[in-house]
């Protein structure tokens, strides 16, 4: 049995967390490849050591000292060697990022070193392999990851007795030049060295005991959920929870590998197992998360007989495209359509794409409305009780909540509505207190 664990950066922000790590890690043998985050914020008015490095970008881009922030960056992991008693030289590498910032080098490699201190260290303190990412993470030239191309580097570690620590969030490239992930791309590392080695499972230790049904900062205490679905869970990332990164999930579904989200400050607490499909129906409510977003803009399209013109949505879409702006959710009429965005995307141009569509696509009706929020209620349990959307509804009209925009899938996993940003909180919780409390 193989458990691939990975640390977060919050689980590393001191040697005190270090020690933490080190008796989860004992307790079991089978947990046996440790992927490890950059160190973490110790307090509130301390620094990630990722934020530090590209605070060392921007310093030199604009010809400004990074002296002190090269200091912070030394003294954080200085503390954490003198208190584990490790032997390592710090300044060595410190030398080496100041080298590869005056050179103006490939910035992913100096945000690698984030990654690469917290796994060199970490590898020291358990007495563990350590295995540079660089040679065992493979992308291809577009940047995508080949895992058939990792899975050939990285095996041969597995013959090791030792546990073996990888950094994560970086790999390199074909010709060797060092790739980082999106922020947070320590959990596709992990996933992706779950999926090679075929592990029992993957451990996702971070700073809180699961995945909550919504989010805490609206709801005081909310309830932990036991076991999610890799498709609720899912559609609840994409809605905004944000427990793991989006792209950690398909290399473990691929190979049905579950995960198991644990809290390292308390490992005695299960956590949240998320699994391919879950066969316990027993005592499932309809609902298994809550989760939403603020800040959309819907553009509302109407046009007689726009139903019957072929290829028209297309035409629409082909406008977002045109402006390099993502489409969240598309809902329809007879003949009217509503485009859902993320206002962000359209910050700049969303008067610009209104008046493009009204006019080269002929339409009578264009309308903007830029203070959406998308409220998600996902759950497996859905399918099998009937009126869940009705009852949604009326909850919400009885609550003076308009709805503005509505959408569910075939499937009926989740279905998404839309309110004003002023509801948003009141939406969510709403629906907690009726159908999950």
């Amino acid at each position: 049995m193989i458990k691939v664990c990975k640390f977060g950066g919050s689980s590393l922000a001191n040697a005190k967390q270090y020690r933490k790590i080190k008796k989860i890690v004992k307790e079991e043998e089978e947990r046996k490849i440790i992927v490890v985050s950059a160190c973490g914020k110790e307090s509130r008015d301390d620094h990630k050591v990722t934020d530090l490095l590209y605070l060392c970008l921007a310093h030199k881009q604009y010809g400004m000292s990074y002296d002190d922030i090269l200091k912070e960056i030394e003294d954080k992991h200085q503390r954490i060697i003198k208190e584990l008693k490790l032997d390592y030289d710090i300044k060595k590498d410190i030398v080496r990022i100041r080298q590869l910032l005056d050179k103006k080098a490939n910035s992913d490699e100096i945000i690698a070193y984030g990654e690469y201190l917290s796994a060199r260290l970490m590898a020291l303190y358990l007495k563990a392999d350590f295995v540079d990412a660089r040679d065992v993470i493979c992308f291809n030239y577009d940047g995508s990851l080949n895992i058939e191309k990792t899975r050939e580097k990285f095996l041969p570690y597995l013959k090791s007795r030792n546990k073996i620590v990888v950094p994560g969030f970086y790999g390199s490239l074909p010709n060797g030049v060092i790739k980082t992930m999106s922020r947070g791309g320590s959990d596709i590392t992990g996933s992706v060295l779950a999926n090679v080695v075929e592990a029992d499972v993957y451990e996702n230790w971070t700073d809180v005991s699961g995945i909550y049904v919504c989010d805490p900062r609206i709801i005081r205490d909310p309830k932990q959920i036991e076991t999610i679905t890799y498709a609720e869970l899912r559609e609840m990332s994409y809605m905004g929870a944000s427990v793991l990164h989006d792209e950690s999930i398909y290399p473990v579904k691929e190979k049905g590998i579950p995960i198991n989200i644990r809290n390292t400050n308390k490992p005695e607490d299960r956590g949240t197992m998320i699994v391919a499909a879950c066969e316990d129906k027993k005592n499932i409510g309809p609902i298994t998360g809550i989760t939403g977003k603020k800040d959309f803009v819907v553009i509302s399209i109407a046009k007689i007989n726009s139903s019957s013109e072929v290829g028209f949505l297309k035409k629409i879409l082909e406008v977002f495209e045109n402006y390099d702006v993502s489409v969240v959710l598309v809902t329809t009429g007879i003949d009217s359509f509503s485009i859902i965005v993320d206002k962000e995307d359209v910050r700049n141009n969303m008067y610009e794409i209104a008046n493009e569509i009204k006019v080269s696509l002929k339409c009578e009706d264009v309308s903007l409305y830029d203070n959406l929020s998308l409220v998600c209620v996902v759950g497996r349990g859905m399918r099998a009780k009937k009126g869940i959307s009705g009852r949604i509804f009326s909850l919400l009209g009885e609550n003076g909540i308009n709805i503005r925009t509505i959408s569910q899938g075939a499937d009926e996993i989740s279905i998404i509505v839309g309110v004003d940003d002023e509801n948003y909180a009141k939406t969510i919780s709403c629906i907690y207190e009726r159908f999950v409390k």
